[in-house]
């Protein structure tokens, strides 16, 4: 009788310990699928996450339902999230920012403004108007949110394949592009920061304002240590081994201490490193785990959160309306500024055009929003259609606008200096 008793604690406790291997399975089958998909995306010349967001569509619930969603791969996926936005931030130059003036900060003001309210007016007027601090208002302001990134490796392609990439435009757009990112995150911070029902605005207000005194502080500090850590110790990795604990260290502080999103603190240590003499080794190190595994991790659990079981007419001709005012609102809010920052009409069209592309941005917003409960899973749809549209759509209109600008002889988008050129891409 004691025996079987203790046979079966045995046994009972055994199982406590006993740790399920289907998730190497996962991960196989996840890095495979996006993988190749991402490759033949990029030989059709889309974006490469187009590629792997499908491929988790492909082998998720939806469709082979090879893998499902778990914590485990959602854990992983964060980490993929916030890898990519350290390295948005090592890539970020805050020397090329100062040169290119205050015209490519006011466009991409209106970049984001635009976009932010033409979100916000397609979900209420299809939605209805709803009261300030419900939900349903928090998820049309939300829906602009996501409009405002903006993501213009396309365009950067482009650009370079025509020799513009050093213009006047091509340099405008990748300034603006970057003051972009930082508008949206910050933007995206408060919303998320109101979203708590137990949060008072003027202690989200402090709370951010908090939070960038002591990035500044202890990032300036964090500067100089690694500063003096590059001269000792160059090129060395435990140089991105630090660089990464710090990035993960300061998304925790963001979100447990600050309240506000994760991704921030993991830009913003991204910014703090940029102008070190190793950050784009740095970069690379983070390039390589990232393009191994939690990128495609990230990705691909986009696609297997996507859901299209719930789709209704009425969400689809939001999906279809959802592109449509993103990019209007973008080529409209960053032409008009442009124009009114004394572009000329052709140049200012150009750089409308060529901030319309969404990418890893507007997925990480996405994958946010979702996270708190701001948008059901049935929304990604309209975000994946928006970042096909947008990578097919751009690099077509800016070479028809820049063949119709040859042939009427405009040379106002004349090439500067290296010196004044930007070399970082927005992610």
């Amino acid at each position: 009788k004691y025996f079987l008793v203790y046979a079966k604690r045995f046994f009972v406790n055994w199982e406590v310990f006993y740790v399920s291997i289907d998730f190497f399975l996962d991960l196989a089958i996840i890095i495979v699928a996006a993988k190749s998909l991402g490759i033949l995306a990029r030989f059709i010349h889309v974006p490469q996450v187009v590629g792997e967001i499908i491929a988790g569509l492909l082998i998720g619930p939806s469709v082979l339902g090879l893998v499902s969603q778990s914590d485990f791969l959602n854990q992983m996926a964060e980490i993929g999230v916030i890898m990519l936005m350290f390295v948005a931030g090592l890539e970020t130059d805050l020397k090329d920012l100062k040169k290119t003036g205050v015209a490519a900060f006011f466009i991409a003001c209106a970049g984001v403004l635009l976009p932010l309210i033409g979100g916000y007016l397609l979900y209420s007027i299809m939605y209805g108007f709803a009261a300030v601090g419900t939900d349903d208002f928090f998820k049309a302001v939300f829906i602009g949110v996501i409009m405002t990134a903006t993501s213009v490796g396309i365009t950067v392609q482009a650009l370079r394949e025509m020799g513009k990439l050093k213009g006047k435009v091509g340099t405008t757009i990748l300034s603006a592009a970057i003051i972009d990112d930082v508008i949206g995150i910050i933007v995206l911070t408060f919303v998320i920061g109101f979203k708590n029902p137990d949060a008072h605005p003027f202690m989200v207000v402090i709370n951010t304002v908090l939070f960038f005194v002591f990035a500044v502080v202890v990032g300036l500090l964090l500067y100089f240590l690694f500063k003096w850590l590059d001269n000792r110790f160059p090129h060395r990795r435990r140089l991105p081994i630090y660089a990464f604990a710090v990035c993960l260290g300061m998304a925790y502080i963001a979100e447990a201490w600050f309240g506000i999103a994760d991704i921030t603190g993991a830009f913003v240590a991204g910014i703090i490193f940029c102008n070190i003499r190793d950050a784009d080794y740095i970069a690379r190190k983070m390039d390589i785990n990232s393009y191994m595994l939690f990128s495609p991790i990230f990705f691909a659990g986009i696609g297997l959160k996507t859901q299209f079981d719930n789709m209704t007419w009425s969400l689809l001709w939001f999906c279809i309306l959802f592109v449509a005012v993103a990019l209007v609102c973008k080529v409209i809010g960053c032409g008009l500024m442009a124009k009114a920052c004394h572009f000329s009409g052709g140049d200012s069209l150009k750089i409308g055009v060529g901030m319309m592309t969404r990418g890893e941005v507007a997925l990480i917003v996405s994958q946010k929003g979702l996270a708190i409960g701001l948008i059901p899973a049935e929304y990604f749809a309209a975000v994946i259609m928006l970042i096909i549209v947008s990578s097919v759509v751009t690099p077509i209109l800016l070479k028809l606008l820049y063949k119709r600008s040859q042939k009427g002889g405009d040379v106002s988008d004349e090439e500067l200096p290296d010196s004044q050129a930007p070399q970082t891409v927005s992610p």
